[in-house]
C-alpha cells in the first residue's frame, strides 16, 4: 500500500464509516443479527466502559480493525452505561429484512440518545428532573435555557455572569450546550460541584432574529410576548440553540415542548449553591445522597410528579407574600378537612408518572401499555372534581377550576387498545376486536388456520371420494394437496399438478391458493395494520397534550399540599403568620432533619428573635456539640419551609419575607479548584458580605477558625463592625463563635446581642442542655469535648496542665497577646492604649508612636494590628 492509499475496506465496514459520518461525535451502536457491533475508536471506547472483549475483524490484529459488541438484547443495560459516562449514542438498526435480500442490508441511525435527551423510563430517575441546559454569553450576562424532554418543561432566564454557576448547579442539568471555546473556563469551575456532559455549539448562528423566528415557528405563534418574552436577546438566543439541538437529534417530534417560562431569580428566595450545601436542602453533606437532607424530611409525596414539584419549591422559594399565604391557606384547609384530604391522597396515589408518559406521547414514542395507563389516570379527573367541589381556600379552587373533561381522550383509547395491551407495537395484539375489520378477519385467518384447513381437507376428501387425501405445508411451496399415485385417477380437473413425487402429487387449487397468500402474510399484515393504526391513536393523542400537562401540574400540586398538610398533623407543625415586616420570632423551634434522627433523646426546641434593629446580630457562644451548628441551620430550614407554603416545626411563629439566605458553616476546602480550606471560607464570607441585603438572613458559624487565633480574632471581629456598620446590608445574622472576645460587641454596638448554648459541667464531665439562652458562655470546655471524642488519657492529662500553665500566665510571648485581647473592653482603644503605655515606658520612641494615635477613629481590627507593630518592637 502507497503512503496516500486509503486502506481497502470491506463493504460492511464502508458503509459503517458513511453511517458514522452522519454522527462523527456519537458513539456508533450498528446492528448486526443480533448484535449491536462498534468499531475503530468508538469499540476502544465501548470496551474500556463497558466491560466487553476488544477484538478484531481480522486475524492480524495489527491491522485488522477493532470491533467489540454485545447482544441487542442487552441494550438497556450498556445504553444507561454510556449514558451514565456522558458518551452521546447513535443507534443504527437494520431497516430491511435480511432474509429477502442477498445484497448488503441496509441500515440507518434511527435515534440519537445524548445524557440530556433521554426519553425511556428505564434510563431516567423518576425523583429528578433530567435537564438539558444551554448557556448563551454576552459581555457580562448570561441566558440560560432548560428543557426536560422527558416532562416538557421549557424555563429561560438570564442573569449576571457572576451567578452563572450557581444557577447552573441549581439547575443541575445532566448536559450543558456551550458556545464554542468556553468549554474549558465552565468546565473548571463546575468541577467543585459536580460534572455534567458538556457539548459545543456555534453560537453565531442564534443571532436574535434567527433565535427569536426559530421560537416563534416552534410555537407556532406571531409574537413571543404571550411567554414573557419581550427583549430578552439572550434568553431567547439560548432557548433557540436548545430547541435547535433537540430538533436535531429527534426531528420534530417535540410536540409536548407546548410552552416556555421565562423566570427571574430575583423573583424567588435566592439561596446560592454553598448555602444549599450548607443547610443540606436536597442533598447530604457527607453521603451526597439525599437521605438525611430537608427534602428526605419532609417528602411523603405519593406521585412522581409531585416528588419533583416538591423539589423545584425547594429550590426557588416564593418571596410574594400573597402566593406563600394561598398554599398555607390551601395546605391549612386540608389540615382541617381529613375528609377532603385523604380522599385526594386515595385518588393520587393511584397515579403514576403522566408526565413523562404525556412527554412520549408527544415524542411519539408512547406505547400501548402507556396508553392504558394515561386512560386510567384521566378518569381520575371527574372524581377529583368532585371532591374539590366544596374546598373555599384560594388556590384549591383555583385547581379545582382548572381541571377539564377527558371523556373524548378516554373514549378513544378505551376502544381501540387492549386492555392486556403488550409492551411494545411490534409485539401484535394491540387492538380490541371490531376496532377494524380488515383487522379482525386477518387475526381470524392466523388464528384459525388448522381449523379451516382441517375443514378444507375434509370437504375435498368428501367432494372427490379420496380417503387419503391430506393438506400440507412446506416452507417452499406452502399449501398443497398430497394424493397417492393410486388415487391421481380420481383428481378433480380443477386440481392444478404442483410437484410429483416417487409415490405421490401434489397439487393445489384456486382456493387453496388464495387462502394460502393470506394465512402467509396475515401475521405481516397484521403488524403492518396495527403499526398504522397506533401511529394514528398517536397523531389523534397529540391535540390533547396541552390539557393533559395542564392536569398532570394540578395533580402535582395536590400532592405536595396534602404532603404538606400530612407532615403538619403527624409532626406538630404550625401554619406560620408571614410578614413584610422585618420580625423574625419562632417560638420552640426545632430542626426538622435532627428530631427525625434523633432516637435516644427528645429534641430540645429553642426560641429566635431576629429584627433590623435591636436584634440584628446575634453572636452564639459555646463548646463544641453543644448545637450550635444545629441552632444556625433549623432557622434557615425553618425560613424555607415558611417562604415553599409547608408548616413548621415550631409552636408558633412570624417568619418575615426574606430575599436571601447566606451561611458560612463548617470546614471544607476545594481541591479541584487548588483552594484551602481557609481561602474557601474567606471566599464564602466575602460572597456574603458583597451579595447580602437588609432583607436577608446570614447564617455564620466559626468565621476565621481557619487561620491563626490572631489573624482569626481579627477578621471575625471585623467582620461583626462590617455587618453592624454597613447600611448596605444591615441583615438579620447569627453568628456563632469560639471566640469569646467578640462577645464584648454587644457592650460596643447597639443592635448586638449574646446567647449561648447552656451546659452543665458535673466531675468533670459536660451535659449538654441544648437551650439556647440570653448571655455569653464563660468557656470553651474544650478539654472536655475532646474527652468525649474519645482523646487518649494521657494527652487529655497533659492538655489539662498546659491550660493550668496559660491560666496562671506562665507562657510568654503569645500568653501576652491573649491577655492583651482579652483587656480590650467596653472602650477598647483607651485601655488599650494605657497597657500598652506602662509596658513600654522606657522606650521612647514607641510613646511617640501612641501619642499620635487617634484614638477616636482606631477600629479594633486596627488597635489588634497596631498590637501586633508594638509587640515586635518590643
Amino acid at each position: 500500500m502507497t503512503k496516500n492509499s486509503q486502506p481497502k475496506h470491506t463493504p460492511l465496514i464502508s458503509q459503517f464509516l458513511k453511517i458514522k459520518k452522519e454522527q462523527p461525535d456519537a458513539l456508533l451502536l450498528f446492528r448486526m443479527g443480533d448484535f449491536y457491533e462498534t468499531f475503530f475508536d468508538d469499540a476502544k471506547r465501548a470496551s474500556k466502559i463497558l466491560g466487553i472483549t476488544l477484538t478484531t475483524r481480522d486475524k492480524n490484529k495489527a491491522t485488522g480493525v477493532p470491533l467489540a459488541g454485545f447482544p441487542y438484547h442487552a441494550l438497556d443495560t450498556y445504553l444507561k452505561k454510556l449514558l451514565d459516562n456522558g458518551i452521546k449514542v447513535a443507534i443504527c438498526e437494520q431497516v430491511e429484512d435480511p432474509k429477502k435480500t442477498k445484497k448488503l442490508v441496509k441500515r440507518k441511525i434511527v435515534e440519537v440518545i445524548t445524557p440530556g435527551t433521554i426519553l425511556e423510563d428505564n434510563y431516567l430517575n423518576s425523583s429528578n428532573n433530567n435537564f438539558l441546559t444551554s448557556i448563551f454569553p454576552e459581555n457580562d450576562k448570561w441566558g440560560i435555557a432548560s428543557i426536560d424532554i422527558s416532562t416538557g418543561e421549557f424555563s429561560c432566564t438570564e442573569i449576571n455572569a457572576k451567578n452563572l454557576i450557581d444557577e447552573l448547579v441549581r439547575i443541575h442539568p445532566s448536559e450543558i450546550l456551550i458556545p464554542e471555546n468556553q468549554i474549558s473556563n465552565i468546565e473548571k469551575r463546575m468541577r467543585g460541584f459536580y460534572n455534567p456532559v458538556f457539548t459545543e455549539y456555534e453560537s453565531w448562528r442564534f443571532d436574535f432574529v434567527e433565535a427569536e423566528n426559530i421560537l416563534k415557528q416552534h410555537f407556532a405563534v406571531a409574537s413571543l410576548d404571550g411567554f414573557g418574552l419581550k427583549s430578552n436577546y439572550l434568553a431567547i438566543s439560548a432557548a433557540a440553540s436548545v430547541l435547535s439541538y433537540i430538533q436535531g437529534l429527534k426531528g420534530d417530534e417535540n410536540n409536548h415542548l407546548t410552552n416556555i417560562t421565562f423566570y427571574s431569580a430575583e423573583n424567588s428566595l435566592q439561596v446560592d449553591s454553598i448555602s444549599r450545601h450548607n443547610l443540606e436542602l436536597i442533598k447530604s453533606i457527607q453521603t451526597k445522597e439525599k437521605s438525611g437532607t430537608l427534602l428526605d424530611a419532609i417528602n411523603k409525596t405519593n406521585t412522581p410528579m409531585g416528588n419533583r414539584l416538591l423539589q423545584h419549591w425547594l429550590l426557588n422559594p416564593l418571596i410574594e407574600k400573597h402566593k406563600i399565604e394561598q398554599r398555607l391557606n390551601a395546605v391549612e384547609e386540608l389540615l382541617n378537612n381529613e375528609q377532603i384530604k385523604n380522599a385526594i391522597i386515595e385518588i393520587i396515589s393511584e397515579i403514576g408518572d403522566m408526565e413523562r408518559i404525556i412527554g412520549k406521547v408527544g415524542s411519539k414514542k408512547v406505547y400501548p401499555r402507556d396508553l392504558n395507563a394515561l386512560k386510567e389516570y384521566l378518569q381520575f379527573a371527574h372524581p377529583l372534581a368532585d371532591i374539590l367541589k366544596i374546598v373555599k381556600s384560594e388556590l384549591l379552587c383555583d385547581l379545582h377550576n382548572s381541571i377539564q373533561n377527558f371523556d373524548e381522550v378516554v373514549l378513544l383509547i378505551d376502544n381501540a387498545i387492549c386492555d392486556e395491551a403488550p409492551p411494545t407495537i411490534t409485539a401484535g395484539g394491540i387492538f380490541k376486536e371490531n376496532y377494524n375489520n380488515e383487522l379482525d378477519e386477518l387475526r381470524s385467518i392466523s388464528k384459525n388456520g388448522k381449523s379451516w384447513i382441517a375443514k378444507l381437507e375434509s370437504e375435498e376428501r368428501e367432494k372427490t371420494k379420496i380417503e387419503r387425501l391430506k393438506i400440507k405445508f412446506n416452507n417452499v411451496f406452502g399449501y398443497f394437496i398430497e394424493i397417492s399415485n393410486r388415487q391421481t385417477d380420481k383428481v378433480p380437473e380443477s386440481y392444478i399438478r404442483k410437484q410429483t413425487l416417487v409415490n405421490s402429487e401434489r397439487y393445489i387449487t384456486p382456493e387453496l391458493k388464495e387462502y394460502e397468500n393470506k394465512v402467509l402474510g396475515a401475521e405481516e399484515r397484521i403488524k403492518q395494520i396495527e403499526h398504522s393504526l397506533f401511529n394514528d391513536i398517536r397523531e389523534k393523542m397529540i391535540k390533547f397534550i396541552n390539557r393533559m400537562q395542564k392536569f398532570t401540574t394540578i395533580i402535582a400540586k395536590l400532592d405536595v399540599l396534602t404532603n404538606f398538610a400530612q407532615l403538619a398533623y403527624y409532626n406538630n407543625y404550625v401554619k406560620p403568620t408571614i410578614s413584610n415586616d422585618t420580625e423574625i420570632i419562632i417560638k420552640d423551634a426545632r430542626h426538622p432533619v435532627v428530631e427525625k434522627l434523633i432516637s435516644e433523646e427528645e429534641f430540645i426546641p429553642n426560641d429566635i428573635y431576629l429584627n433590623n434593629k435591636s436584634d440584628r446580630i446575634l453572636l452564639i457562644t459555646g463548646p463544641n456539640m453543644a448545637g450550635k451548628s444545629t441552632y444556625l441551620r433549623q432557622v434557615g430550614l425553618i425560613v424555607i419551609m415558611a417562604h415553599i407554603g409547608c408548616y413548621i416545626p415550631a409552636s408558633k411563629a412570624t417568619i418575615s419575607i426574606t430575599d436571601k439566605i447566606f451561611t458560612r458553616v463548617g470546614a471544607s476546602d476545594n481541591l479541584a479548584l487548588g483552594q484551602s480550606t481557609f481561602l474557601v471560607e474567606m471566599i464564602e464570607t466575602a460572597n456574603i458580605l458583597h451579595n447580602a441585603t437588609p432583607r436577608s438572613l446570614i447564617l455564620l458559624d466559626e468565621v476565621g477558625r481557619g487561620t491563626s487565633t490572631f489573624d482569626g480574632l481579627s477578621i471575625a471581629w471585623a467582620v461583626v463592625e462590617y455587618l453592624h456598620e454597613n447600611q448596605k446590608i444591615a441583615a438579620k445574622t447569627l453568628f456563632a463563635t469560639h471566640y469569646h472576645e467578640l462577645t464584648e460587641l454587644a457592650d460596643l454596638f447597639d443592635g448586638v446581642k449574646n446567647y449561648n448554648i447552656t451546659v452543665n459541667e458535673w466531675k468533670d464531665k459536660i451535659i449538654f442542655l441544648r437551650k439556647v439562652l440570653p448571655g455569653a458562655a464563660d468557656q470553651s470546655y474544650g478539654i472536655q469535648v475532646a474527652k468525649l471524642a474519645g482523646i487518649p488519657n494521657k494527652v487529655i492529662e497533659r492538655a489539662k496542665e498546659i491550660l493550668s500553665e496559660l491560666e496562671k500566665n506562665e507562657l510568654t510571648t503569645t500568653n501576652k497577646v491573649e491577655r492583651t485581647k482579652r483587656k480590650l473592653k467596653t472602650n477598647i482603644q483607651t485601655d488599650f492604649l494605657d497597657y500598652l503605655s506602662n509596658k513600654a515606658s522606657e522606650k521612647n520612641d514607641i510613646l511617640e508612636k501612641l501619642h499620635k494615635v487617634d484614638i477616636n477613629n482606631l477600629s479594633p481590627l486596627e488597635a489588634l494590628n497596631f498590637l501586633s507593630e508594638i509587640k515586635k518592637k518590643l
